[in-house]
């Protein structure tokens, strides 16, 4: 098991060293070490199984540290940062060479951000070189909110996890590149509208690649043990009448069904749907269940990270 709590020295001695330690955000737990060593990093990807080609996010406490890490860092990036730092979004940029091209999977660019969590900070401001971190868990499973959540499965390969409670967004963060234009790579915390009203008209390419240019672009991922069913949730009961099932739904329970349900957001918030979807996924793992029926949630706002979500745990691995 690993240690657990909220001493920052603790977690910067071991960081020191070479070791893992889980840092909340504001997004989910991530899974840290020092992003300019490579032996350190090297750690992160056989903790989770994680394939050599999924390159890794850098964390920074300041959006100045960012020019220690890129060769350029251009005007729609910093109006970006400006506008969503600290918070939920990530900027793939021209990275410098030394940054190891493990972290980066070989590509020429990082993804960097400023998390918003009051403890991840204090310890970003401690260190002298920023944090790869990717989400703390097994490559492809279910991203961890709680604390709890690292060390059901990853607590034996981490040093220490750094208790910051439950994640307040709950979904990773939006991924923005520059190549020709403002695109998006992966859909989350910041919503596609409000990044559109910094800098003008974006792309969208969130498509599955085996090469991706940022994290979260496979087609399988986010996945729990049990299989997903996406679609009206009434008539996926007619077509699988046989089987354990649970449902998934957004903001109502569907009445006189007599089969566990979990509701994402009572009050149809999108924003608390965000926050507690890994954590449902994970809880249907715990049933005595062999299907999961889910429906989408309105496409709209963080409900397109949302979905994107709930697309990719449906997807067969």
């Amino acid at each position: 098991m690993a240690e657990l709590g909220k001493d920052i020295n603790r977690a910067k001695q071991l960081l020191d060293h070479g070791e893992l330690v889980a840092i909340p955000t504001e997004t989910v737990y991530g899974l840290a070490a020092n992003a300019l060593d490579a032996t350190a990093a090297a750690r992160i990807f056989a903790a989770k199984n994680r394939p050599s080609f999924d390159p890794l996010i850098v964390h920074v406490a300041t959006a100045m540290r960012v020019h220690e890490l890129v060769t350029d860092f251009p005007d729609q990036a910093q109006a970006l940062a400006a506008s969503f730092w600290p918070g939920p979004l990530t900027l793939v940029l021209p990275k410098k060479n030394h940054i190891p091209d493990l972290v980066t999977a070989g590509l020429p660019t990082v993804g960097v951000r400023c998390p918003s969590h009051e403890l991840t900070l204090e310890l970003l401001h401690l260190l002298d070189y920023p944090l790869a971190a990717p989400s703390a868990n097994p490559f492809g499973y279910v991203s961890p909110t709680r604390p709890e959540h690292v060390q059901e499965q990853l607590g034996s390969q981490v040093a220490y996890i750094l208790d910051g409670g439950p994640c307040r967004v709950g979904v990773e963060s939006t991924i923005v590149g520059f190549a020709d234009g403002p695109v998006i790579y992966r859909l989350g915390g910041v919503a596609v509208e409000e990044i559109e009203n910094v800098v003008g008209r974006v792309r969208v390419m969130t498509h599955s690649s085996s090469n991706p240019v940022a994290p979260g672009q496979l087609a399988s991922h986010y996945a729990p043990a049990r299989q997903i069913v996406l679609g009206n949730i009434a008539e996926l009961l007619t077509q699988h009448p046989n089987q354990k099932v649970a449902l998934l739904r957004y903001h109502k329970r569907l009445p006189d069904t007599p089969v566990p349900q979990i509701v994402l957001s009572p009050s149809g918030s999108l924003e608390e749907a965000a926050q507690n979807l890994f954590a449902a996924l994970r809880q249907f793992d715990k049933m005595d269940v062999t299907l999961v029926l889910a429906e989408l949630v309105p496409d709209t706002g963080i409900g397109r990270a949302i979905n994107d979500r709930l697309r990719r745990a449906a997807t067969s691995r």
